[in-house]
């Protein structure tokens, strides 16, 4: 008896895969088609290889700053932080393995994205939360890694998802912040644009920032002398 398996992946939030199967009501087995074969032997993608692209796209942007928008904010915030504020990205630090990115509203310069590329080609989003005198907010760090069955760069173009950790889980439950912890995060890039989304169950925000517009740099964000 003859079984195919098609596996959907879903890339939204809370998504999961689901499989289908086809039973073949013949006897005997046909011949696998000569195109199928062909198919299968083609080597699976260098997901490390992916992400090292991916981080090495971003590097090239390092000592640059660029302007962001609110490009889906759902459902809409009645105290909503980013309402009407400048947003901008500045690639301040990058090393080998580790990107920091501060991400300033208005004058509001508290957050830090931090991506680090883990032993196996993993990479790891974390969000860095201090105050104006450089101490650290109660509800940081937070984030988690990409997974095994995350979607790797499509030429050049690319979305890596990370789904929260066990400790953001922990930190959100402590912090009476349960509401976020299904919260997946997930950035994009390709030659024009980067994006920073946060997903969850009935939330979904999207800012997006014009990788071809550079702008003047901004200060260094909350606690950077301390984090050197």
């Amino acid at each position: 008896m003859r079984s195919l398996f098609l596996l959907l992946a879903g890339l939204y939030a809370g998504s999961a895969a689901a499989g289908v199967a086809v039973i073949s009501a013949d006897a005997g087995a046909a011949p696998e088609p000569a195109a199928a074969k062909a198919d299968s032997a083609k080597p699976a993608p260098d997901a490390a290889a992916a992400r090292d692209a991916f981080l090495a796209q971003l590097r090239a942007h390092c000592g640059k700053a660029y302007a962001g928008r609110i490009v889906a904010d759902t459902p809409p915030s009645a105290d909503n932080p980013f309402a009407g504020k400048p947003l901008v990205m500045h690639l301040r630090d990058c090393t080998a393995d580790t990107l920091r990115i501060p991400f300033h509203v208005g004058d509001d310069r508290s957050r830090t994205w931090i991506i680090t590329r883990l032993d196996g080609g993993r990479l790891r989003l974390k969000h860095d939360h201090r105050h104006e005198d450089g101490s650290s907010d109660a509800m940081t760090p937070y984030g988690g890694e990409t997974q095994a069955a995350d979607r790797d760069a499509a030429a050049d173009r690319w979305r890596y998802e990370f789904p929260a950790d066990a400790e953001s889980k922990a930190l959100f439950q402590k912090l009476d912040r349960a509401v976020s912890i299904p919260n997946v995060w997930a950035l994009e890039l390709d030659g024009q644009r980067f994006i920073y989304e946060l997903a969850r169950p009935g939330r979904l925000f999207r800012v997006e920032f014009d990788l071809g517009k550079p702008q003047k740099l901004p200060p260094a964000a909350w606690g950077a002398e301390s984090r050197k």
